[in-house]
């Protein structure tokens, strides 16, 4: 009789902290989901790794990001470091001069890799807005489904853009996200998240990249259309020696 007792309370327990995941707010779920992908770690580490041939580096300078992408053409190597106030280009360590254009479009090029790299970290952002879409159900797992937009103050040029994440409701990981974009004519995009890994305490994950047929549907609604396989596969978004050390603070 005392071991059915204390059986019932465990289950009552489990119970309850289950609901308690499913009933979390946008901002505990991001909240929660930072912890377990890596937390502090992400703020006490430089970062690398190689994409598509080119490597790209997360620094701090007193305390603020400092966003690195190094390529070679031809025989000169090329680096980009995107900070809060612009970018810069070096080519072969002098300094070139940028169109405020160009310079723009690159500085986001570098960014929207590197904001990808370290999902869910970013956020938690000043500029960001979160709000509980309710839950889905994607090949048999529940998820809360967060959308994500951004103020215009800090918002940075791509403030307009409009995502939304689904986050395991057992893990609070972050397994989806669509998004819709304007810059190069816009566009909308899902991406499904694989081939998971922990590198010295941080998460990283490779995508597969898909996009609607339709263009025309919300974004809201694209893990209905990925589900009835109404997505074509673009590309896979690949990770390739990323490296975690911890950082130098200046």
């Amino acid at each position: 009789m005392k071991k059915a007792i204390v059986l019932f309370f465990v289950s009552m327990i489990l119970a309850c902290g289950q609901k308690a995941k499913t009933e979390l707010s946008a901002q505990e779920v991001v909240d929660e989901s930072i912890k377990v992908s890596g937390g502090e770690e992400y703020k006490k580490n430089t970062i690398s790794f190689d994409f598509r041939g080119r490597s790209y580096i997360m620094e701090r300078n007193n305390g603020r990001k400092v966003l690195k992408r190094i390529f070679q053409i031809d025989s000169n190597t090329v680096l980009d470091i995107k900070q809060h106030n612009g970018l810069q280009r070096f080519v072969n360590d002098s300094l070139v001069h940028l169109p405020d254009s160009m310079a723009n479009k690159y500085g986001n090029s570098v960014n929207s890799v590197h904001y990808f790299a370290y999902l869910p970290y970013g956020l938690n952002d000043p500029a960001v807005n979160k709000k509980h879409l309710g839950r889905s159900q994607i090949k048999g797992k529940d998820y809360h489904k967060i959308q994500v937009t951004f103020n215009k103050e800090d918002g940075g040029d791509d403030y307009d853009d409009t995502y939304v994440y689904w986050f395991d409701v057992t893990t609070l990981k972050p397994d989806y996200v669509a998004y819709e974009f304007h810059v190069d004519g816009g566009g909308k995009r899902f991406r499904q998240a694989y081939n998971e890994r922990y590198v010295n305490g941080i998460r990283f994950v490779d995508h597969n990249n898909y996009k609607p047929i339709d263009q025309a549907i919300a974004i809201q609604k694209m893990d209905s259309l990925f589900i009835a396989g109404q997505l074509e596969l673009l590309s896979q978004i690949e990770l390739k020696n990323i490296t975690v050390l911890p950082g130098n603070y200046n």
